[in-house]
């Protein structure tokens, strides 16, 4: 073989290992999981389900999303008809620092780096006493998401009763605070 054949197909097993590597390094969000409790891969493709509404809250922009079985209790009237969300419905809210296009007629504010994202499941067997709520961490720098801690603001509990603990001013809505908002 000759001398440069050799050279250019060690350049090249040595580009396609080091993208392998790459590849293999990037985290997978799937595989984060709350100790003993909710994991992300029970969320999949949450990046595409329907918005339910949006919020602000201490300084952050949040779109709360939902499956299809959380879109179609509120289109039933679910919670404000008295009747709990079913097993099953899922929501995701999604935070992120705000920030000003600066460029854009009346600078908006849209969405900067993300900063969270928090899960809620309805079951009402695996999670009777807590309401399924977990809360993920982002960080931007390095592009991976970990669980929540007590360290974090707000605290997250491993267990996600911290989380479930703000919820109870809303137990007769079903331990929801967002709202369906009017289309």
């Amino acid at each position: 073989m000759k001398k440069s054949t050799q050279i250019s197909l060690s350049i090249s097993v040595s580009i396609a290992v080091l993208a392998a590597g790459v590849a293999i390094s990037a985290q997978d969000k799937y595989t984060v999981q709350v100790p003993n409790g909710l994991a992300f891969s029970e969320f999949r493709g949450y990046e595409d389900w329907p918005v339910i509404a949006i919020s602000e809250n201490g300084g952050k922009i949040a779109a709360i999303v939902g499956n299809p079985v959380m879109i179609d209790a509120y289109k039933e009237g679910v919670p404000g008809n008295g009747k709990p969300f079913p097993d099953g419905a899922k929501m995701a809210k999604i935070h992120w620092n705000p920030k000003k296009q600066e460029t854009y007629p009346g600078q908006p504010t849209v969405p900067g780096t993300q900063h969270d994202v928090d899960f809620m499941v309805k079951d009402s067997k695996r999670f009777a006493d807590s309401g399924g709520w977990a809360a993920f961490e982002y960080n931007a720098a390095s592009d991976m998401f970990r669980p929540a801690t007590v360290s974090d603001s707000p605290p997250q509990e491993n267990d996600a009763k911290c989380g479930f603990a703000c919820h109870t001013v809303v137990q007769n809505l079903d331990y929801v605070f967002t709202e369906y908002g009017k289309r």
